[in-house]
């Protein structure tokens, strides 16, 4: 009781409270701005019933994106605040202020609108589909009308669901225990996703404990991040929960728990295969421990052979893989045919992988001195990209198997490496490799780049969930936040040079 009051007087001390107050405000704003400039629904009925359907047009929608863009500069101030004393080893930030300040973020957007994406609407019309009798992996939600697909966007609404059993089941019981209420829908739908974020918390200050990293830095990248606190909690997708599963799953089995650790990857898995990547280098973790357990146990057994060991460990992890996935997809009712879903991706289109920008980039400079087929070369340009992944998760695998700390490498990279040339991404995907690489990654360059490319991320996406890409004045402007953000962090505050650092 004493070391929690003693830390509570020292977060409201007047330096450890202004971040926090700051993203506070930031987010009040981002929550009155969202109602009209957010994903809003096409009718909104608590809107209209307040005499506020002006905040969606005219000045009224303006003064919205003010209000909303006004606290997303906040937040993101007040993050790049934060990151400023975690990266200075004169002035400590503990990881007790770090927890304190997200919930602080947080409260104010767990009643916002959907913001920078419409996915939750496709969410709960997917768990419909399966709580009205049909499934979501043969048919899209236009097969079930009902006021829920109102609000879907046009090119979901005939796709069938890409995720996996785990989330659809959560869908369907929040369809059943809300019905058709679209507004009631969302809030506890973002309430599941609370989980993902406590497991990601805990996760990240173990895992970063274990490889004696600064573990309130890795929150600072991987929590506070405002792509974590306004796109996966703002905008409710179902990342967060997957990210937090992973992660937990990594800290068990990091901690010599593989059997636990590898069944909540798999439950990871169920609600979105991202997390399949971490599995095969968690192989390597568990077979190490199979391998030196003799000569850390008290029968002081000889080491096992390396390819025993190895097989043990596959063999065990393929089980536990295909027992937790045979329980949720039986208990979800169905099968397998999301895997086929999962090339939907396919009909989004932007800058933020590697083969959609050189399409675009040759369509936009080609274009200017002859006809330029811009689909055709967007496919070679996406098989390029799949030829690419599966040259390198192999190699990244073999690459980074010897230590832990390697395997939690690998994995980071492995999932970049996706991120960057899957067909297509969005800005929530990021989330993956930096969740992973939060306790690696911790140089001051590190911190800097990973500060101004979260930025320009975060300023490139739209409220209602479209980009800037293509508007080249946005793009400067994204740009130009990022470069600032980089450069507030890059450089040496020469002001706290010989200041002592905290006790």
């Amino acid at each position: 009781m004493t070391t929690g009051l003693v830390r509570l007087r020292e977060f409201s001390t007047a330096e450890e409270a202004r971040p926090a107050l700051l993203g506070f405000l930031g987010a009040l704003m981002i929550c009155a701005g969202g109602l009209g400039a957010g994903s809003t629904r096409q009718h909104d009925p608590v809107l209209e019933g307040l005499s506020l359907s002006w905040l969606r047009f005219g000045h009224g929608l303006v003064v919205s994106s003010v209000l909303l863009w006004g606290g997303v500069a906040l937040m993101l101030v007040a993050w790049l605040w934060l990151g400023r004393r975690v990266v200075d080893d004169t002035r400590r930030t503990s990881v007790y202020t770090m927890v304190a300040t997200t919930g602080f973020w947080l409260a104010p957007l767990l009643a916002s609108v959907p913001l920078f994406s419409r996915d939750t609407y496709s969410y709960l019309a997917q768990g419909a589909l399966l709580r009205d009798g049909l499934d979501p992996y043969a048919v899209g939600p236009v097969e079930n009308p009902n006021i829920l697909l109102d609000d879907v966007s046009p090119i979901w609404t005939t796709t069938t669901a890409p995720y996996g059993p785990a989330f659809i089941l959560i869908a369907k019981f929040v369809t059943m225990l809300v019905g058709d209420h679209v507004i009631a829908g969302t809030m506890v739908l973002r309430l599941c996703m609370l989980p993902g974020l406590v497991l990601l918390i805990w996760a990240t200050i173990r895992i970063a404990r274990r490889l004696s990293a600064n573990a309130a830095v890795a929150l600072w990248i991987c929590v506070l991040n405002p792509l974590v606190i306004i796109h996966l909690m703002g905008g409710v997708h179902n990342e967060m929960l997957m990210v937090g599963l992973m992660m937990a799953g990594i800290a068990l089995t990091l901690d010599r728990h593989p059997v636990v650790g590898i069944a909540l990857v798999a439950a990871a898995v169920a609600v979105k295969a991202t997390a399949g990547l971490a599995l095969p280098f968690l192989v390597w973790v568990w077979m190490r421990q199979l391998q030196n357990r003799g000569a850390t146990d008290e029968t002081d057994r000889p080491p096992r052979h390396p390819v025993v060991a190895f097989l043990a460990a596959s063999a065990g992890s393929v089980a536990i893989f295909v027992a937790v996935f045979a329980v949720l997809s039986w208990l979800a009712g169905v099968g397998l045919g999301w895997l086929t879903a999962l090339a939907g991706s396919v009909k989004i289109i932007n800058w933020l992988t590697i083969p959609t920008a050189i399409a675009n980039l040759s369509n936009a400079i080609g274009g200017l001195f002859f006809t330029v087929n811009f689909y055709a070369v967007l496919e070679v340009t996406r098989i390029a990209g799949i030829l690419i992944i599966a040259i390198s998760l192999p190699v990244l695998w073999w690459r980074f198997r010897r230590t832990d700390r390697e395997a939690l490498a690998g994995t980071a990279w492995a999932m970049g490496v996706v991120v960057l040339f899957v067909p297509a991404a969005l800005p929530w995907y990021y989330t993956w490799p930096l969740a992973v690489m939060a306790p690696l990654t911790q140089s001051r360059a590190w911190i800097a780049a990973i500060a101004g490319f979260s930025t320009w991320i975060m300023v490139i996406f739209k409220p209602d969930g479209a980009h800037g890409m293509y508007s080249w004045l946005h793009v400067l402007l994204a740009t130009a936040c990022a470069v600032g953000a980089w450069y507030s962090l890059r450089r040496t505050d020469r002001a706290a040079v010989g200041t002592p650092s905290p006790q």
